[in-house]
């Protein structure tokens, strides 16, 4: 008997700052469908997530709620654990950055990377982020923000050591070029090559002294292990890695991982960063690594302060496990942004859910015990109709894997679904009820009800990865041409405006806290300035009569504001609030004779004003009445 096919499945390790929301949820959901379809083609899987726990944020958040950073992740990881395996995810391992066995390996591949020239040490001195625990020299800035949060960044000068990235830039690029299945959606990759690697990589902080909350560098213990050198380790270490050479057979066996699956918010530090780690480790590359986009809650990223954070427990709580699953697989497109919210997660369980699938379960169980007592078998009398539908039966399994071979989970959900339709449709165009009526048609009837058992059987095969529970609960139901005696509701059609109002009787404090955090902001005080400092700067107001995307910039405008009679270009990085189209015609406040200076090459003579809240988010600052160009601002 051959040995079945391995497939190692990793996902990102979830940081230990807070409760996940859907949207991280939304990532083991994925992993998990995923590995249980491997499964179900006859891999052999090996499926890993886990918790992600040192750091300055980290550090931080233990002080501000008094108590030790240990004590902090360990409530945090067991609430991430708690929340995944209520989302009835299938990981064979849940890994630890506190696991002592992680440490200590950790602690050995620092030191052999040392010893080997690979690291080296020195000073650190630039712009630091700490939400994003990086590093940023002032050209990697985004309007003076950190270019991956759009935070704050302030000025710190540290011993570190540091890994010598250019050493396999070339050899990354290589590779990259070589494998175009290693980076996916290829959006990213072209990301990757475009903005970080041809430009030529700097060498990469990998110790901080700053914080203590970290794993010691056992040869210099003022020191602790970068975040993200540790963090990116454990899909090795989980598996076994011996640094000294003596690797578990799980390792052995295992290694190459064949998909991390990540955040897109973290995929340079996996296809640039984790890369050359192990290529100085002599380790082969990941086969792929795909990152995913995120899923949004009504009007952007989910984000506490904004008070639009949905947790999959409540979700849970209204809709069900499997009905939580199938939304957020279901509504993630393959490479943009997906969408939630409570009267989307009605509308799906109303449509697809209730109506669709269990609709049709329903319904076929029920003639099914109303005209043969619950067992049918084929009678072989067959009509034109019959065909296509079973033209879809046998055509599904083969859409269903090409789609997945291609990680586009959600288009196979929907191939699964339109057999579910198509069998609704097969009932209409049968009439079961009206050859009920007509002894003669006895044998047609219940071949038609052995062809829907079979189509809806052969569905809920297919929805085993994606909805688990649910697919069990229809096999049970259906047997193979004995059904059971009543049949189960699997879905309860619910109000939308009813559910509306339990939610915000479960958050009234909530709502009253977010909307007092909306009227007042309060932000770090500057030194103050003398009236001749303020009276240097020219403030008028301006007219943007074009604006247009700065190539090779995920974050930059290139607007042309009139300025009474002159034209100035400024550069902006308001492209996440903004669209080249909307800016066209506004009147905004613009600092006028600020020191031109170039921005990813383009030129830009000015600034416009903007407000910014607590998280980050962005608007331009206009004049309440409508002024002409070039009129001061005083």
């Amino acid at each position: 008997m051959s040995e079945k096919p391995k497939y190692y499945i990793s996902t990102a390790i979830a940081y230990t700052s807070g409760k996940p929301h859907i949207g991280n949820t939304y990532e083991i959901v994925l992993a998990d469908a995923i590995a249980r379809y491997k499964r179900s083609q006859g891999y052999d899987v090996y499926f890993q997530t886990g918790t992600d726990e040192h750091g300055q944020k980290i550090e931080l958040k233990a002080e501000e709620a008094g108590v030790t950073p240990k004590e902090f992740v360990d409530n945090v990881s067991k609430e991430i654990k708690r929340i995944w395996d209520m989302m009835d995810t299938s990981y064979d391992k849940f890994i630890r950055t506190t696991d002592p066995d992680h440490e200590k390996q950790v602690q050995k591949i620092f030191k052999k990377l040392y010893e080997q020239g690979d690291i080296y040490k020195g000073y650190y001195e630039g712009m630091y982020c700490t939400p994003c625990e990086s590093f940023f020299t002032e050209s990697q800035l985004v309007d003076g923000k950190c270019p991956d949060c759009g935070r704050e960044v302030q000025p710190a000068r540290e011993e570190a050591y540091f890994f010598k990235m250019s050493k396999y830039a070339d050899r990354l690029i290589e590779h990259i070029n070589t494998h175009p299945e290693f980076i996916q959606p290829v959006s990213r990759k072209n990301e990757m090559m475009n903005n970080f690697l041809l430009p030529g990589l700097q060498d990469l902080c990998v110790s901080r002294t700053s914080f203590k909350w970290g794993i010691p560098v056992d040869f210099d213990d003022k020191h602790v292990v970068y975040v993200w050198l540790d963090a990116l380790t454990n899909y090795i270490t989980g598996i076994g890695y011996d640094c000294d050479g003596n690797s578990s057979e799980k390792f052995e066996k295992y290694w190459p991982a064949d998909l991390h699956l990540i955040g897109k918010d973290i995929i340079r530090f996996h296809t640039i960063y984790w890369p050359i780690f192990l290529m100085a480790l002599g380790l082969p590359l990941p086969k792929q690594v795909f990152g995913h986009p995120w899923l949004l809650q009504g009007d952007g990223k989910m984000s506490k302060s904004k008070g639009n954070v949905l947790y999959a427990d409540e979700l849970v709580d209204f809709f069900g496990v499997d009905a939580v699953r199938y939304f957020v697989l279901h509504e993630m497109p393959f490479e943009n942004d997906g969408v939630i919210s409570w009267e989307l997660m009605v509308e799906r369980l109303n449509s697809d859910l209730a109506n669709t699938l269990g609709n049709l379960v329903n319904r076929t169980v029920s003639m099914t015990n109303k005209y043969f007592g619950g067992t049918v078998t084929d009678k072989g009398a067959a009509e034109e109709v019959d065909a296509d539908l079973k033209a879809v039966m046998e055509n599904t399994p083969k859409a269903v894997d090409e789609k997945m071979d291609g990680l586009r989970v959600a288009d196979a959900i929907t191939e699964i679904f339109n057999l579910f339709k198509r069998c609704n449709k097969y009932i209409d165009e049968t009439m079961p009820w009206a050859l009920a009526k007509d002894e003669a048609k006895k044998d047609r009837l219940e071949t038609v009800l052995w062809n829907l058992i079979q189509g809806i059987s052969a569905g809920a095969r297919l929805l085993e990865s994606f909805m688990p529970s649910t697919s069990k609960k229809i096999l049970d139901q259906l047997g193979d041409g004995h059904v059971t005696d009543k049949p189960e509701i699997l879905f309860q059609r619910l109000d939308v405006e009813e559910v509306l109002k339990k939610v915000e009787e479960l958050h009234p404090a909530e709502e009253e806290k977010k909307e007092e955090e909306e009227n007042v902001i309060d932000i770090e005080a500057k030194p103050e300035i003398t009236y001749d400092q303020f009276s240097a700067m020219q403030f008028q107001v301006g007219e943007i009569i074009a604006c247009e995307e700065v190539k090779k910039s995920r974050k930059l405008l290139c607007s042309q504001v009139k300025i009474g009679s002159q034209v100035k270009q400024i550069v902006s990085g308001i492209k996440a609030y903004y669209t080249p189209e909307e800016m066209v015609g506004k009147k905004v406040m613009v600092l006028v004779n600020l020191k031109p200076a170039k921005l990813a090459g383009v030129v830009s003579e000015g600034m416009l004003l903007c407000a910014e809240d607590a998280d980050g988010n962005l608007a331009l600052v206009t004049p309440e009445k409508d002024m002409p160009a070039g009129a001061e601002i005083c």
